[in-house]
């Protein structure tokens, strides 16, 4: 583990030098360039505000509704776009991973902390977006910086196992495309995950990402982290993937080249 994060340390210009590439080709050729990462979560409010609020009422409490599928959906793309990158990206660079040494973690984690930037625009429009709702700023939105620390954690260690996985089995791009969306839908994005029945609330307890995505809206909306032990749960899971994710991924690495 220490050996892998020395090595991160010391190839850390060519990871930048990743993430600026993969910015650049992301936004390429494109009418709209970096307005994408705003446009896409804000046109996914609009449908979800229009489609609940016609044919259901979604219960929010003091978060307004737009607000509260706004900042999911910001949350769960950097999540999930992060993790779309990151499943093929060792494949997509076999020339790279064959010729070449230096710590093939790189790939994953460029891909993972690309997608920083379409957050930060994401979270400055919500920024903008809270007083036009009548929302104040409170001394919670420090909390931020732990929130996401904890959620880039839980969303490297998969980078590391999916990109990792997938390139030994193909299939797993396949099983993850199906997964995710039916994820998001069990997450609290745009609506909250709530049951009556022990069994759902237990498998749910399960997914990180409901307390950690609560936890941003309570520092946005609440002014602090509401619910404490659910998101020292996730936190612990987050560390444990992030752990596994550089211990195994770091074990198997000498294999990358021939199942290539």
């Amino acid at each position: 583990m220490k050996k892998s994060l020395q090595e991160i340390w010391q190839y850390r210009e060519l990871l930048g030098r990743l993430i600026n590439r993969d910015i650049g080709l992301r936004y390429k050729q494109t009418l709209l360039g970096i307005a994408w990462a705003v446009f896409s979560p804000l046109t996914m409010t609009l449908i979800f505000t229009f489609v609940f609020s016609r044919f259901a009422v979604v219960k929010t409490g003091a978060i307004p509704y737009p607000l509260f599928v706004y900042s999911g959906l910001a949350a769960w793309s950097l999540f999930s776009g992060s993790l779309s990158s990151s499943v093929p990206v060792l494949v997509n660079n076999s020339s790279l991973v064959t010729k070449v040494y230096f710590p093939r973690e790189v790939f994953p984690l460029s891909a993972v902390l690309s997608k920083l930037l379409d957050f930060s625009l994401a979270l400055a429009l919500l920024f903008i977006l809270l007083p036009f709702f009548g929302v104040r700023f409170t001394f919670g939105l420090l909390w931020l910086p732990v929130i996401f620390i904890v959620q880039l954690a839980f969303t490297a260690g998969l980078a590391l196992l999916l990109s990792m996985g997938n390139l030994f089995y193909r299939d797993v791009k396949y099983i993850f495309d199906s997964v995710i969306t039916i994820w998001m839908f069990a997450t609290s994005v745009i609506y909250p995950i709530k049951s009556s029945n022990h069994f759902i609330n237990n498998l749910l307890a399960l997914n990180p990402l409901i307390p950690i995505i609560d936890a941003f809206r309570g520092a946005v909306f609440e002014g602090g982290i509401l619910n404490p032990v659910p998101f020292l749960l996730a936190s612990a899971i987050a560390f444990i993937t992030l752990f596994a994710g550089l211990a195994l991924f770091h074990k198997l690495e000498y294999l990358f080249a021939e199942r290539i």
